[in-house]
């Protein structure tokens, strides 16, 4: 079997800014364009310092190793390829990340398993898959009590929040629309963002 060409990716901000690592191309790994990701960062900035994460459909790695260049604690890439998990290995080890540990498995099958709870928490599934869905169903029981979710959906197809889910941000570039979300009990008052007054 032929391994997959390498792609190259830029951290955007944090301590990494502007250093370039690669990630496996292909079967639909499309890293979040920067602009995104630097609207996501500046959603983020008063949450992210600290912050325990799960980058659950990992793919490029990108939205992991943001996180860990702008001061999460501690990361975990969830991917189900072995040669994207192995990019992701690599990235970390180039970087010189500690903090940081990478499941080579299906996101649904981790969250599972998974006993950690989680402050932040990036969902960027395969495009127009059912699996943001299946994924934010799931979510609630690893996430800890002041938590944020990123997530993208493709434009015209938004994910049905059930009780409890708040969306506190939302944007559109191109097909695509992102957003941030929270997640509180739904006899606990929601996790507002101070940000939006």
């Amino acid at each position: 079997m032929s391994r997959r060409p390498l792609g190259k990716l830029r951290i955007i901000g944090g301590q990494w800014r502007s250093r370039i690592v690669d990630f496996v191309d292909g079967d639909g790994v499309r890293p979040t364009p920067d602009r995104v990701r630097q609207t996501l960062y500046d959603w983020l900035a008063p949450y992210i310092e600290g912050a325990e994460a799960l980058d659950l459909f990992a793919g490029s790695g990108a939205l992991g190793l943001e996180a860990l260049s702008r001061g999460a604690a501690f990361v975990t890439f969830c991917e189900r390829g072995a040669e994207q998990a192995q990019a992701i290995r690599s990235a970390l080890q180039k970087l010189g990340a500690h903090n940081a540990q990478v499941r080579q498995d299906e996101a649904l099958s981790l969250l599972a398993r998974e006993t950690r709870q989680y402050d932040l928490v990036l969902l960027d599934p395969p495009y127009a898959s059912p699996l943001l869905q299946q994924a934010l169903d799931a979510l609630p029981a690893r996430l800890k009590a002041h938590n944020r979710v990123y997530l993208e959906w493709p434009r015209g197809q938004p994910p049905q929040l059930a009780a409890g889910w708040s969306l506190l941000r939302e944007k559109q570039a191109g097909q695509v629309c992102f957003g941030l979300a929270s997640w509180s009990a739904p006899s606990e008052p929601p996790a507002g963002d101070p940000a939006l007054g």
